[in-house]
């Protein structure tokens, strides 16, 4: 924390696929007009993932007082809360992970540690604080920092051969528990999330984005399938928040990047305001047709994004 008790040095404790540290600079020219200027708003994010917007807004804008986030992967939802209340404890049991595996000098080893802990996780029994290191754990220590499940809910993401990962960041985990005590966590479906909210909100959503070609979709999240129905949904719901009064913006692919007259998007949000920003996604396993490709920043306000 800064003299002002404001919190400094809050970020993403996961590596996240789909994160939306590259976005920000967009999100935020894109953030209704006065926003976070001392009126009272609660910021709401029906699907947190890894969390870059959340840590970073609430540094950025220090106003706003109140969040409520939610997420329909229960690991998830539990290390927020977990890293909220025990924050002291789970640095602790990261500690001695990181100990452990620093110590398994032979990759064999580290694989066979690694399985290990990967096994005790997918038992599904155990208590938050353990449940949350367990999940930190594999996340560093896993192939390039995926979180994927299968359909019986386990975790199955092999071996990343990481010779000394960051496995305890404990600076990251006060931040992030100093800035969480103003967050109320949800775990469940986006749509429950309104029912939390007391006064004018704004929400941000980042949906598991519409695959841009049947070789390209990753919603592996949880067990739960983000499918075309659910875009629908999710269309429906932000109409019942225009209808009430609240403010969204939401992220989602472009699918035109791939398909020019495909305007699943552009007709399901036709009554808001579509705008197109750049973003660095691989999109094609052909390293030479890789680049920036268009995303969608959709909102029930208009502002003109003012971007280099």
């Amino acid at each position: 924390m800064n003299l002002f008790g404001e919190v400094s040095g809050a970020k993403p404790f996961l590596k996240w696929a789909g994160g939306k540290r590259q976005l920000i600079p967009a999100i935020e020219a894109a953030l209704p007009p006065h926003f976070g200027d001392g009126r009272d708003v609660t910021y709401a994010e029906p699907f947190i993932g890894g969390g870059a917007v959340l840590f970073w807004l609430l540094q950025a804008y220090p106003r706003v007082k109140n969040a409520i986030i939610n997420d329909i992967n229960p690991d998830l939802s539990t290390a927020y809360e977990t890293i909220k209340r025990q924050p002291v404890k789970l640095i602790q049991s990261l500690q001695a992970l990181e100990t452990k595996y620093y110590s398994l000098t032979a990759m064999a080893d580290k694989l066979q540690y690694f399985m290990e802990m990967r096994g005790e996780f997918n038992i599904r029994n155990l208590d938050p604080l353990q449940n949350t290191a367990l999940l930190i754990f594999l996340n560093k220590t896993c192939f390039n920092g995926l979180y994927r499940v299968n359909s019986k809910n386990k975790f199955n993401v092999p071996f990343g051969k990481h010779e000394r990962p960051n496995i305890c960041d404990a600076a990251t985990i006060q931040a992030n528990s100093a800035l969480l005590q103003r967050v109320t966590i949800l775990n469940g479906d986006f749509s429950q999330l309104l029912n939390s909210v007391d006064g004018r909100a704004f929400f941000y959503f980042y949906p598991p984005y519409k695959p841009l070609s049947a070789t390209a979709s990753f919603n592996a999240y949880s067990s739960e399938v983000f499918d075309d129905e659910s875009q629908v949904r999710l269309a429906n719901f932000c109409r019942t928040l225009d209808e009430q009064g609240h403010s969204w913006l939401l992220s989602n692919s472009d699918v035109k990047n791939t398909e020019a007259d495909n305007h699943f998007f552009d007709e399901m949000y036709a009554d808001f305001c579509i705008q197109r920003v750049k973003a660095s996604r691989r999109i094609n396993s052909v390293a030479e047709k890789r680049g920036d490709i268009a995303e969608l920043l959709i909102s029930n306000y208009s502002r003109e994004l003012i971007l280099r």
